[in-house]
């Protein structure tokens, strides 16, 4: 039986990692490299349903962001019988929306959500696959507050400590591999 410990060890050593990209002095930390292997993608879900199996705090859905939180937000939602909402880049959504501006480490963007998906006062768990100057999970979360909606944790599969994102994240943040 394999432990957690080793498990995450599986995932980070399938994490690859492209220097310049997407532009000049960004180092890029790939998490469809772990998708590759059956194994370490395996080992991936399994920690992080074990990680919302322990959370003091229920949510009422599960939030990924564009694109790579659409990854796994599905099978959380399903493993935990809940609904999956998507938080979107501009007009990639139909019918009302919220939108939030936000800046990235190299770009800025505006984020959707169509205003019907949540009700004021539920509670939800945000998915994406990086943590790195936390603009975009403060964009979502300053989102779902514009809603009134709670955001219970922001769970990443990866964070870059250097660069203090989860200062900047209004809720609280997990990350499974940091660099």
């Amino acid at each position: 039986m394999e432990t957690n410990s080793s498990k995450l060890n599986l995932v980070r050593e399938h994490i690859k990692s492209y220097k310049d990209f997407p532009k000049q002095g960004i180092v890029f930390r790939d998490i469809f490299s772990v998708l590759l292997n059956n194994q370490s993608f395996k080992a991936l879900c399994d920690l992080v349903i074990d990680h919302i199996k322990k959370l003091d705090k229920k949510f009422d859905a599960v939030v990924g962001l564009e694109s790579r939180g659409f990854l796994l937000g599905p099978l959380v939602a399903l493993e935990f019988s809940l609904p999956f909402v998507p938080i979107r880049k501009k007009g990639k959504l139909p019918g009302p929306v919220t939108s939030v501006a936000y800046s990235l480490e190299y770009s800025t963007d505006v984020f959707e959500m169509q205003r019907d998906s949540l009700k004021e006062g539920q509670t939800v768990l945000i998915i994406d696959d990086l943590l790195a100057t936390g603009g975009s999970l403060k964009a979502s979360c300053d989102l779902l507050s514009s809603l009134k909606i709670e955001v219970a944790e922001c769970l990443v599969i990866m964070e870059l400590n250097d660069l203090r994102g989860r200062d900047n994240v209004p809720a609280p943040v997990y990350s499974m591999v940091q660099f």
